[in-house]
């Protein structure tokens, strides 16, 4: 038997929400000179939204979709910073070729149907 009450319905629109708003912000990061490495990489002990290269700097970045800017950058917890982190050093572990490359911690703020400001080194461990 499946749900089909209410909140599955506010959970999908979430869900595609979401959705778009990653594919927003990777079309944004690509236009900003970007390579997409990996979106939606998941480990044991956390999962990233999109994980960047441009240049010499390996971005991991969390996508936030909320009605306001301020909304979405108060949305990241410190503990989901902390899975994201853990996830990032997984990537780096087992990723040889970046290895020698420097880490950031990058926040996407999706406010509207095409609206979004990249925050760089929005945190540092």
């Amino acid at each position: 038997m499946t749900s089909s009450g209410p909140h599955t319905t506010t959970k999908k629109r979430a869900q595609h929400r979401g959705r778009w708003a990653e594919m927003l912000a990777r079309t944004m990061l690509r236009l900003k000179g970007h390579k997409i490495l990996a979106r939606n990489y998941k480990t044991k002990v956390g999962e990233i939204d999109i994980i960047t290269r441009k240049n010499n700097v390996i971005g991991f970045v969390e996508v936030k979709a909320r009605p306001t800017a301020r909304a979405a950058a108060e949305a990241i917890s410190q503990h989901q910073k902390s899975r994201i982190e853990r996830a990032a050093e997984h990537f780096m572990a087992h990723q040889a070729h970046v290895q020698h490359c420097d880490m950031r911690f990058d926040v996407a703020l999706v406010t509207g149907p095409v609206s979004i400001h990249i925050l760089y080194d929005a945190w540092r461990p």
